[in-house]
């Protein structure tokens, strides 16, 4: 019997908890904390920790930490406001770092 195939996956690197879905990936070429990280349009099984102003390579935005809903992993965090004109597509979508995040059905 042939093996279902699922949607590829993003998962949370500590618990393999599902976290985002590879066709909503916007872009691979973001810099996280930690090196590498992904644009997402959307994540799921996440929650934000408060929302802060910070200074990134990009200039000033609000953003709110992302955390796995299971393990409380820090994954990257969410564009809430962009200060700059030519940075505000990145409002509501979801940075989620390279190093925090592993493949599933791929």
């Amino acid at each position: 019997m042939a093996e279902m195939i699922g949607p590829r996956l993003y998962c949370c690197c500590n618990c393999r908890n599902h976290v985002a879905l590879h066709d909503d990936v916007i872009s691979k070429a973001f810099q996280g904390r930690n090196g590498r990280a992904f644009l997402f349009s959307h994540a799921m099984n996440v929650a934000m920790g408060p929302k802060e102003d910070r200074h990134l390579m990009t200039g000033l935005h609000t953003v709110a930490d992302v955390y796995c809903t299971d393990c409380r992993e820090v994954l990257g965090w969410k564009y809430e406001r962009a200060y700059e004109e030519s940075q505000k597509y990145k409002e509501g979508k979801f940075i989620l770092e390279k190093s925090k995040i592993v493949k599933e059905n791929w």
